[in-house]
Protein backbone atom coordinates (compact mmCIF):
# COMPACT_ATOMS: atom_id res chain seq x y z
CA UNK A 1 0.00 0.00 0.00
CA UNK A 2 1.66 3.35 -1.29
CA UNK A 3 1.99 5.50 2.15
CA UNK A 4 1.46 9.09 2.18
CA UNK A 5 3.23 11.66 4.20
CA UNK A 6 2.74 15.49 3.91
CA UNK A 7 4.44 18.68 5.92
CA UNK A 8 3.21 21.75 6.84
CA UNK A 9 5.30 25.10 7.07
CA UNK A 10 4.66 26.21 10.47
CA UNK A 11 6.70 29.84 11.70
CA UNK A 12 7.19 30.77 14.72
CA UNK A 13 9.21 34.13 15.03
CA UNK A 14 7.78 36.53 16.44
CA UNK A 15 9.02 39.29 13.31
CA UNK A 16 7.46 36.93 11.15
CA UNK A 17 4.26 36.69 13.00
CA UNK A 18 3.59 40.25 12.59
CA UNK A 19 2.70 39.40 8.74
CA UNK A 20 -1.34 39.12 8.00
CA UNK A 21 -2.79 36.29 7.43
CA UNK A 22 -3.26 35.94 3.07
CA UNK A 23 -4.85 33.07 1.11
CA UNK A 24 -2.90 30.06 0.45
CA UNK A 25 -2.10 27.96 -2.85
CA UNK A 26 -1.32 24.01 -2.34
CA UNK A 27 0.80 22.34 -4.38
CA UNK A 28 1.80 18.68 -3.95
CA UNK A 29 5.39 17.13 -5.39
CA UNK A 30 5.63 13.16 -5.80
CA UNK A 31 8.61 11.70 -3.69
CA UNK A 32 8.52 7.77 -3.76
CA UNK A 33 6.64 6.24 -0.60
CA UNK A 34 4.95 9.44 0.14
CA UNK A 35 4.15 13.29 -1.28
CA UNK A 36 4.90 16.25 -0.07
CA UNK A 37 2.23 19.38 0.48
CA UNK A 38 3.90 22.85 0.11
CA UNK A 39 1.97 25.84 1.58
CA UNK A 40 2.73 28.97 -0.45
CA UNK A 41 1.86 32.39 -0.05
CA UNK A 42 0.89 34.39 -3.22
CA UNK A 43 3.75 36.25 -4.28
CA UNK A 44 4.06 39.94 -3.23
CA UNK A 45 3.25 42.58 -5.99
CA UNK A 46 6.62 44.70 -5.32
CA UNK A 47 9.64 42.48 -6.67
CA UNK A 48 12.37 43.33 -4.03
CA UNK A 49 15.68 42.07 -4.36
CA UNK A 50 16.97 38.36 -3.45
CA UNK A 51 17.79 37.39 -0.61
CA UNK A 52 22.06 37.32 0.29
CA UNK A 53 22.12 33.22 2.21
CA UNK A 54 25.65 32.66 4.38
CA UNK A 55 25.97 29.23 3.80
CA UNK A 56 27.71 26.91 6.48
CA UNK A 57 29.01 23.20 6.04
CA UNK A 58 31.04 20.64 6.75
CA UNK A 59 30.97 18.32 4.67
CA UNK A 60 29.86 16.62 1.13
CA UNK A 61 27.66 19.74 0.24
CA UNK A 62 25.08 18.01 -1.03
CA UNK A 63 22.44 20.08 0.31
CA UNK A 64 24.27 23.16 -0.68
CA UNK A 65 24.13 21.60 -4.46
CA UNK A 66 20.11 21.61 -4.12
CA UNK A 67 20.30 25.28 -2.98
CA UNK A 68 22.30 26.34 -5.83
CA UNK A 69 20.33 23.87 -8.45
CA UNK A 70 17.69 25.28 -6.73
CA UNK A 71 18.65 29.50 -7.57
CA UNK A 72 19.64 28.36 -11.17
CA UNK A 73 16.65 26.62 -12.04
CA UNK A 74 14.71 29.78 -10.56
CA UNK A 75 12.65 27.97 -7.99
CA UNK A 76 14.52 29.87 -5.39
CA UNK A 77 14.83 33.68 -5.62
CA UNK A 78 17.83 34.12 -3.56
CA UNK A 79 21.65 34.56 -4.46
CA UNK A 80 24.52 32.81 -2.29
CA UNK A 81 27.07 35.48 -0.83
CA UNK A 82 29.14 32.96 0.22
CA UNK A 83 30.29 29.31 1.63
CA UNK A 84 32.16 29.19 4.74
CA UNK A 85 33.25 25.57 5.67
CA UNK A 86 35.44 24.82 8.82
CA UNK A 87 37.02 21.88 6.73
CA UNK A 88 39.33 22.76 3.88
CA UNK A 89 38.53 19.32 2.57
CA UNK A 90 35.09 19.67 2.28
CA UNK A 91 33.22 18.64 -1.42
CA UNK A 92 31.07 21.56 -0.32
CA UNK A 93 33.81 23.76 -1.30
CA UNK A 94 34.77 22.66 -4.45
CA UNK A 95 30.60 23.02 -5.17
CA UNK A 96 30.59 26.41 -4.42
CA UNK A 97 33.77 27.46 -6.54
CA UNK A 98 32.54 25.78 -9.84
CA UNK A 99 29.07 27.68 -9.16
CA UNK A 100 31.32 31.10 -8.83
CA UNK A 101 30.35 31.38 -5.45
CA UNK A 102 32.94 33.07 -2.99
CA UNK A 103 34.34 30.69 -0.11
CA UNK A 104 36.05 31.36 3.19
CA UNK A 105 37.63 28.30 5.47
CA UNK A 106 37.39 29.01 8.84
CA UNK A 107 39.06 25.77 11.14
CA UNK A 108 38.46 25.77 14.89
CA UNK A 109 41.44 23.40 15.26
CA UNK A 110 43.89 26.32 14.74
CA UNK A 111 41.89 28.19 18.03
CA UNK A 112 41.98 24.95 19.90
CA UNK A 113 45.53 24.31 19.19
CA UNK A 114 46.35 27.89 20.37
CA UNK A 115 44.79 27.37 23.54
CA UNK A 116 42.04 30.32 22.29
CA UNK A 117 38.50 30.02 23.47
CA UNK A 118 35.78 28.78 22.02
CA UNK A 119 33.78 32.11 22.57
CA UNK A 120 36.42 34.02 20.59
CA UNK A 121 35.77 31.34 17.53
CA UNK A 122 32.36 31.97 17.17
CA UNK A 123 32.26 36.14 17.57
CA UNK A 124 35.61 35.54 14.22
CA UNK A 125 33.37 33.61 12.51
CA UNK A 126 30.20 35.74 13.22
CA UNK A 127 32.15 38.76 12.02
CA UNK A 128 33.19 36.92 9.03
CA UNK A 129 29.74 36.00 8.03
CA UNK A 130 29.20 39.93 8.60
CA UNK A 131 31.49 40.95 6.22
CA UNK A 132 28.85 39.67 3.22
CA UNK A 133 25.79 40.96 4.79
CA UNK A 134 23.42 37.92 4.14
CA UNK A 135 20.05 38.39 5.24
CA UNK A 136 19.74 34.66 6.25
CA UNK A 137 22.45 32.15 6.97
CA UNK A 138 21.71 28.50 6.21
CA UNK A 139 23.37 25.69 8.52
CA UNK A 140 23.49 23.14 5.98
CA UNK A 141 25.30 19.93 7.24
CA UNK A 142 27.60 22.68 9.86
CA UNK A 143 28.95 20.46 12.53
CA UNK A 144 29.59 22.92 14.80
CA UNK A 145 27.01 24.22 17.83
CA UNK A 146 27.35 28.29 17.23
CA UNK A 147 27.13 29.96 20.96
CA UNK A 148 25.19 33.17 21.62
CA UNK A 149 28.87 34.76 20.60
CA UNK A 150 27.41 34.06 17.25
CA UNK A 151 24.09 34.08 16.94
CA UNK A 152 23.43 37.18 18.76
CA UNK A 153 25.38 38.94 15.85
CA UNK A 154 22.13 37.85 13.98
CA UNK A 155 19.19 37.31 15.86
CA UNK A 156 16.37 35.58 14.09
CA UNK A 157 18.13 34.98 10.91
CA UNK A 158 20.06 31.78 11.78
CA UNK A 159 18.05 27.99 9.98
CA UNK A 160 19.64 25.02 10.36
CA UNK A 161 18.85 21.76 8.43
CA UNK A 162 18.40 18.37 10.78
CA UNK A 163 17.79 14.97 9.98
CA UNK A 164 15.13 14.02 12.34
CA UNK A 165 11.84 15.28 13.55
CA UNK A 166 11.16 18.11 16.18
CA UNK A 167 12.18 16.50 19.77
CA UNK A 168 13.61 13.36 18.66
CA UNK A 169 17.42 12.46 18.07
CA UNK A 170 18.53 15.76 18.93
CA UNK A 171 22.68 16.02 17.78
CA UNK A 172 24.95 14.47 16.35
CA UNK A 173 24.09 10.20 14.26
CA UNK A 174 20.46 11.08 14.35
CA UNK A 175 19.60 8.85 11.19
CA UNK A 176 21.61 6.22 12.71
CA UNK A 177 20.14 6.68 15.76
CA UNK A 178 16.63 6.48 14.54
CA UNK A 179 17.21 3.25 12.20
CA UNK A 180 18.34 1.76 15.59
CA UNK A 181 14.89 2.82 17.22
CA UNK A 182 13.17 1.17 14.32
CA UNK A 183 15.04 -1.80 14.62
CA UNK A 184 14.22 -2.24 18.34
CA UNK A 185 10.30 -1.31 17.23
CA UNK A 186 10.27 1.94 19.17
CA UNK A 187 9.22 4.22 15.77
CA UNK A 188 8.04 3.55 12.58
CA UNK A 189 9.12 6.62 10.75
CA UNK A 190 11.79 9.65 11.21
CA UNK A 191 11.94 12.77 9.60
CA UNK A 192 13.68 15.94 8.58
CA UNK A 193 13.20 19.36 10.29
CA UNK A 194 14.12 22.93 9.35
CA UNK A 195 14.39 25.33 12.61
CA UNK A 196 15.87 28.71 13.71
CA UNK A 197 18.55 27.89 15.51
CA UNK A 198 18.94 28.72 19.25
CA UNK A 199 22.27 28.00 21.83
CA UNK A 200 20.09 24.11 22.50
CA UNK A 201 20.98 22.22 20.27
CA UNK A 202 18.30 21.12 17.43
CA UNK A 203 15.62 22.72 19.86
CA UNK A 204 14.90 25.60 18.31
CA UNK A 205 11.10 26.72 17.02
CA UNK A 206 10.32 24.76 13.75
CA UNK A 207 9.74 26.13 10.21
CA UNK A 208 8.99 23.58 8.76
CA UNK A 209 9.45 19.31 8.88
CA UNK A 210 8.77 16.39 7.01
CA UNK A 211 8.00 12.85 8.07
CA UNK A 212 9.98 10.07 6.49
CA UNK A 213 8.83 6.36 6.47
CA UNK A 214 11.40 3.71 7.52
CA UNK A 215 10.56 -0.22 5.92
CA UNK A 216 11.39 -3.24 7.29
CA UNK A 217 13.55 -3.84 4.21
CA UNK A 218 15.86 -0.92 4.47
CA UNK A 219 19.55 -0.87 5.24
CA UNK A 220 20.74 2.53 6.82
CA UNK A 221 21.86 3.14 3.83
CA UNK A 222 18.73 2.93 2.36
CA UNK A 223 17.41 5.29 4.63
CA UNK A 224 19.98 7.88 4.43
CA UNK A 225 19.47 8.04 1.42
CA UNK A 226 15.36 8.61 1.75
CA UNK A 227 16.44 11.17 4.39
CA UNK A 228 18.88 13.37 2.08
CA UNK A 229 16.05 13.43 -0.73
CA UNK A 230 13.90 14.95 1.64
CA UNK A 231 16.27 16.92 3.05
CA UNK A 232 17.20 18.47 -0.35
CA UNK A 233 13.27 19.42 -0.87
CA UNK A 234 12.60 20.63 2.27
CA UNK A 235 15.66 22.96 3.14
CA UNK A 236 15.19 24.80 -0.37
CA UNK A 237 11.41 25.38 0.73
CA UNK A 238 12.10 26.18 4.12
CA UNK A 239 14.34 29.26 2.45
CA UNK A 240 11.93 30.22 -0.26
CA UNK A 241 9.40 30.49 2.73
CA UNK A 242 11.52 32.32 5.02
CA UNK A 243 12.91 34.34 2.44
CA UNK A 244 9.58 35.02 0.76
CA UNK A 245 7.92 36.11 3.94
CA UNK A 246 10.81 38.16 5.19
CA UNK A 247 10.38 40.29 1.86
CA UNK A 248 6.42 40.63 2.26
CA UNK A 249 7.30 41.98 5.93
CA UNK A 250 9.98 44.91 4.68
CA UNK A 251 7.67 45.98 2.00
CA UNK A 252 5.21 46.99 4.41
Amino acid sequence: MRVQRFFRFTHYSSRLRTNPPSPHTHSSIPVTGYSLRIITNPPSKQTPMSQRLAILISGSGSNLQAIIDAIAAGRLDAQIAVVVSNRRAAFGLTRAERAGIPTRVFPLKSYTDAGRPRVQYDVDLARLVAEYSPDLIVLAGWMHVLSPAFLDRFPGRVLNLHPALPGQFAGTHAIQRAYEAFQRGEIDHTGVMVHWVVPEVDAGPVVASAEVPIYPADSLDDLEARIHSVEHRLLVEAIAQVAGLSRNISAL
